[in-house]
């Protein structure tokens, strides 16, 4: 453990360095909370410190009587241990029980004062108690560390850079290959954000500010900064006069206040929000100071002297005398004459720093909400770039608006796949509860890491274990394989719930799916979404036996032991388990566990199975949506026509029939049969012979419309002929009453050759030009 601890740690110890963090990040992960559970019980026999990271593995395996014990008994014989009082300190704060919380955290932080995370705590709890003053003085005191990058060698200079795309990544809808790069597009004030390059303690301190901005406003902490603050024309104005004392910031948030006021809400001198405002103003004006390489802020110079020393306590001397009369004491009321300057502190540079980055957010931000309501208000297109849309994305989600950072995300990845906009958007789908959508994020994102040679990401298989947790196996892996991307892009995603299974995480080894939870049968299942695993599910026998009458045989005339079972069993493995789900889901009205699109071999597969168990009349209800997207699909996306005819036949969809045999007929190459399985019935093979007779009179019907735009050039190439339009050569005209006959018109060999030039090039004539689809041929026509 001494090699090291996170950036927020300043003296690594036994409970608090790399190792203890990446076991307890290993068990969240994994959901192996028994087995840190047993290992870290081992540890606590000989080391008690231990018992920290026991408690807050109890904490994530929802145990959490057994942490509050073992907190509780851990803290009677290690009173000051500031990890345990840390631990417990957190753990009565999320629960909402700030004020049991805060005499938690005072007592954490005198025994860790030089800790940066115990005094985070602290601010954070007056935050939630609405102490704003306390949580600024606090947050001021706190002890920030420079922060300590990963080690890493530096490699020399690549000579040339080859980054192969591996086919199983391969996706249309995440490729970059055409991207371009959008360096000079990016508004220079987006660039020069300072906040979003903050790490460690600097990172956690600009968070709590942020939180604190996002509950009282801008103006409001500018009035709180100003009186727990010195401001800079206030401390001349005290210097021309006396010098003054102040009592130490981190005494005053460990003690609290000694004039009561309203959560800190006391109304400020007049001259003195006045000059905090001219100063904010004068500085905002400036450019940001940027930051260092490490993540810390530069030591730019504040608004006050760096000279400045803190100033000290007046002491009242007599005229005349030489000896200074003893002060009273500070508790006694009548005798507390300190000016309001005396009272405060001086702001740490590093603070009044975030100040003016919070600021320079703000207004980035309000500039930005401004111009999008104007534009939103005068019906125009609001355009951004790309990388313009992510960082505004982070500056929101900076300053706690999820909303807007989300609509900025999307709006990134409505122009091109972003992996930063899309983790904005699943993190949204989380808190939404929204799984379907959040496992449609996540198969992309692991998608891209496939891209990049990252075949593992801890935190997609976090995202993953809790959504099985959630949902159960079956069903991620069900709503997985429905989903309309290629098989080679589900399959990366099914690593990842192998893996969940692998670790026995909860919900991976369920075997039973409730479609009805009080269902007296179960249907026994070869298995699911392509995993060859035993799986049940749980219906109701009543309706399965209205909507087929297969099922409602076999469930009526069973024999032996599974006739008396309850629930009774049947057995349907050697049915395909994803249609026999989706069947189960149409015909007990799961309408919400429906997928909205369905790839067209499982759509083919619901109609075979729906043929068999005689349920087509029950199951089509639900497939025209099904039918009208792949009808509508895009034409980059395969679709078997053969397979929809079929199942259009069989779920008795007349008008998706003649739609799908309409386009097989005008797209299917001239030379393409009907292709049909050997087992398919007869009735289909019927059907192939009378499609390929309907297209090969089409094929007669255009050949003959041809020959009759090619016959008028046979009179040209024979002889040079004169003739009256609309007569025939050699025929002449009736004259009319005034005995004017009509113009004469000669076709020659020069303008036939011309016009059959013109059918050629546009591949009509002959018939051994033609495209290889009657579609195609159709559309050169016109």
């Amino acid at each position: 453990w001494q090699l090291g601890s996170d950036p927020e740690i300043q003296v690594p110890n036994l409970v608090s360095n790399h190792l203890t963090s990446g076991l307890l990040h290993y068990i969240k992960t994994s959901g192996r909370y028994m087995s840190g559970v047993n290992l870290f019980e081992k540890l606590r026999m000989r080391d008690p410190e231990v018992a920290s990271l026991l408690a807050r593995v109890y904490m994530m395996g929802d145990e959490e009587v057994k942490a509050v014990k073992l907190l509780h008994d851990v803290i009677e014989e290690l009173p000051m241990d500031y990890s345990l009082l840390d631990c417990q300190a957190e753990f009565c704060n999320r629960k909402g029980r700030s004020d049991m919380a805060l005499d938690i955290a005072k007592r954490s932080v005198i025994a860790a004062p030089s800790e940066f995370g115990t005094w985070a705590r602290l601010a954070e709890i007056y935050v939630g108690m609405e102490e704003w003053d306390l949580a600024l003085l606090t947050l001021n005191s706190c002890p920030m560390f420079t922060y300590q990058d990963k080690d890493a060698p530096r490699l020399p200079e690549p000579a040339r850079i080859s980054l192969p795309l591996a086919p199983e990544t391969m996706c249309d809808e995440i490729d970059d290959a055409g991207a371009t790069p959008e360096v000079d597009t990016v508004h220079p004030t987006l660039r020069r954000l300072a906040a979003g390059n903050y790490k460690g303690t600097f990172h956690k301190a600009y968070v709590l500010l942020t939180e604190i901005t996002k509950k009282i406003g801008w103006d409001q902490l500018l009035r709180i900064r100003s009186q727990v603050f010195v401001m800079e024309e206030e401390y001349r104005n005290e210097k021309q006069h006396a010098p003054g004392g102040s009592r130490n910031a981190s005494t005053v948030a460990l003690r609290g206040r000694e004039t009561p006021q309203p959560n800190g809400h006391g109304e400020p001198l007049e001259e003195d929000h006045r000059d905090s405002e001219d100063m904010i103003q004068s500085e905002a004006d400036s450019e940001v100071t940027d930051l260092q390489a490490n993540g810390e802020p530069s030591a730019a110079s504040s608004h006050l002297d760096p000279d400045v020393s803190k100033p000290t306590h007046t002491i009242t001397v007599r005229s005349g005398d030489e000896t200074p009369q003893p002060q009273p004491p500070d508790n006694d009321p009548s005798h507390q004459q300190y000016t309001q300057f005396q009272h405060k502190r001086l702001c740490e540079r590093w603070l009044d720093n975030l100040f003016m980055v919070l600021y320079e957010d703000l207004r980035i931000y309000t500039i930005w909400r401004t111009e999008a309501s104007q534009y939103r208000q005068q019906q125009l297109a609001y355009k951004k770039s790309a990388e313009e849309w992510e960082i505004l994305g982070e500056l929101a989600e900076r300053l706690h608006h999820p909303e807007e950072a989300v609509e900025a995300w999307q709006s990134c990845l409505s122009m091109r796949f972003s992996p930063k906009a899309m983790r904005g958007v699943l993190d949204l789908y989380e808190r939404k509860n929204d799984g379907r959508n959040q496992l449609g994020a996540l198969i992309r994102l692991v998608a891209w890491q496939y891209r990049w040679y990252s075949e593992f990401s801890p935190d997609l298989l976090y995202i993953m274990r809790r959504l099985i947790e959630e949902e159960g196996a079956v069903k991620v892996r069900s709503i997985i394989q429905a989903t309309s991307l290629p098989q080679h892009i589900l399959d990366l995603t099914h690593q990842y719930a192998a893996l969940c299974a692998a670790f026995r995480s909860s919900g991976s080894d369920d075997d039973v799916v409730d479609i009805v939870t009080d269902g007296d049968v179960l249907l026994d299942l070869g298995g699911l979404a392509g995993v060859q695993k035993e799986v049940s599910l749980r219906v109701s026998g009543r309706v399965i036996s209205l909507a087929s009458p297969v099922l409602r045989d076999k469930l009526y005339h069973a024999t032996g032991a599974s006739k008396n079972e309850y629930p009774r069993r049947l057995s349907v493995k050697d049915e395909d388990g994803d249609a026999m789900l989706l069947i189960c889901n149409i015909i007990h009205l799961r309408n919400d566990k429906l997928p909205p699109r369905l790839p067209a071999e499982m759509l083919y597969n619901l109609a075979i199975l729906s043929e068999k168990l005689q349920c087509g009349i029950a199951v089509s209800r639900a497939t025209s949506p099904w039918f009208d997207r792949l009808f509508n699909a895009p034409a980059q996306v395969y679709v078997d026509m053969c397979r929809l005819i079929e199942a259009t036949i069989l779920l008795d969809e007349p008008i998706f029939f003649a739609r799908f045999t309409a386009r097989w007929i005008m797209n299917e190459p001239l030379d393409g049969k009907f292709a049909v399985a050997p087992t398919t019935h007869v009735r289909m093979k019927t059907l192939s012979l009378q499609l390929q007779q309907r297209r090969q009179s089409h094929i007669q019907a255009l050949r003959a419309d041809l020959d009759l735009l090619v016959d008028c050039c046979s009179l040209a190439f024979a002889k040079p002929a004169e003739h009256y339009i609309d007569y025939a050569p050699g025929m002449l005209p009736d004259p009319d009453d005034q005995g004017r006959t009509g113009s004469i018109c000669r076709v020659d060999e020069g303008a036939a050759t011309l016009y059959l030039g013109g059918l050629r090039d546009e591949k009509i004539w002959p018939a051994t030009v033609w495209p290889p689809t009657l579609g195609e041929i159709v559309e050169a026509i016109k």
